[in-house]
């Protein structure tokens, strides 16, 4: 009988270790989501070597990454360049690619150097990384002040810009000139968990489902400043929060267009992305998702709310692409398929998450434009 007892306890507490290491499994794997830091890769970004450098040139590992077209940021720690096309008549080794080197912004990379493409292509504020007069203005947002990039211009109509995952608020530098050119007032804007903005009370990225307030506040800083309306333009779970403002805010009346770049329209098909880039095993995928709902409260039928054909009612612009590995681009052709009047779908091939601009900016300025021009 004792036999049987100990038999018993041990397989109950063999259990009971196993549903533990489960569960301490599934919340190290959403923390690749939810503890995504503001200005470094998300896991699905592989870390290239540098090979070397030349006059213009680059050399790195050879990798699908490496191989992409447009032009990109290439971070490093403690280093920052930028990079244009491959150059495939440049002497190179079958393991590696050279890419033009257009400029280092800082710390030059040396032979042996891990390092990672990026969106960003600028470092800094608008002045020092565009030439552009700014102004420092502060958001007052519902946990704190928000410091923000104000480009002044003299249209009625201005645009918001909201970065999302792995990146800060030097991302939407990329566009910034194109859209002074055409007058339009720009205020680059932070959110929760940014450098220099409140915290979230529980540190986690809530993948715009308490951030978007802080892009509400937003709105309302640009309409007590003199926005007669304003314009949505976000990335990633930037692009959620536009959304979801678009959806939600008491100000939506002054939100007459939307522009998603890679927008997070599924957070579960996100998050397992993200969990399945850092290794995590297939059995173990379902408890990450688990794991986010129980720490931020994420549930999937509040998206699905917002892509209700009766809900969205401003022209909206998606930038969104096959290749991107963390927001499927099957949702965005979802929300354009149920929105025919309403949603432009613009595909960018062969760009990663958050860089569709990247791949092909002259395509996406001009996709831009031609958005833009009746909303001005």
């Amino acid at each position: 009988m004792r036999t049987v007892v100990r038999a018993t306890a041990a397989a109950v507490t063999a259990t009971l270790a196993a549903g533990a290491a489960s569960v301490a499994a599934g919340r190290l794997a959403s923390d690749a989501a939810l503890k995504a830091p503001p200005g470094r890769p998300l896991p699905t970004e592989p870390r290239l070597t540098v090979h070397g450098t030349a006059a213009g040139q680059i050399t790195l590992t050879r990798d699908l990454a490496s191989l992409r077209p447009g032009t990109y940021g290439l971070a490093g720690n403690g280093s920052h360049a930028v990079v244009g096309p491959v150059l495939p008549d440049a002497p190179h080794l079958p393991d590696t690619v050279v890419r033009r080197l257009e400029r280092v912004t800082h710390g030059l990379p040396h032979p042996r150097d891990k390092v990672w493409l990026t969106p960003n292509l600028y470092v800094g504020d608008p002045r020092s990384a565009l030439g552009l007069h700014h102004d420092d203005v502060e958001v007052p947002g519902e946990l704190g002040t928000l410091p923000a990039w104000l480009v002044p211009g003299v249209r009625e109509t201005w645009v918001i810009t909201v970065h999302g995952l792995g990146t800060t608020r030097e991302l939407p530098l990329n566009i910034v000139e194109f859209l002074h050119r055409r007058h339009f007032p720009v205020l680059d804007v932070t959110y929760r968990g940014d450098p220099g903005a409140p915290r979230s009370p529980d540190g986690l990225n809530h993948l715009g489902e308490t951030e978007w307030r802080d892009l509400d506040a937003a709105i309302g800083y640009a309409v007590r400043y003199g926005a007669e309306r304003v314009v949505l333009h976000g990335w990633s779970t930037g692009a959620t929060m536009a959304l979801r403002a678009a959806l939600e805010s008491d100000l939506r009346e002054r939100v007459s267009g939307l522009i998603l770049d890679s927008p997070v329209l599924d957070w579960e098909a996100t998050l397992r992305a993200l969990a399945r880039a850092r290794h995590t095993p297939r059995p173990l995928l379902p408890l990450a998702v688990r794991a986010a709902q129980g720490r931020v409260g994420l549930y999937g039928d509040r998206l699905a709310r917002a892509n209700d054909p009766a809900r969205l009612t401003v022209p909206t612009l998606i930038f969104h692409g096959p290749g991107d590995e963390v927001a499927p681009w099957r949702y965005s052709r979802r929300l354009a398929a149920r929105h025919p009047n309403l949603v432009a779908l613009h595909t960018v091939p062969n760009a990663p998450h958050s860089a569709m601009w990247n791949a092909d900016p002259d395509s996406y300025e001009e996709a831009l434009r031609r958005f833009l021009t009746p909303l001005m």
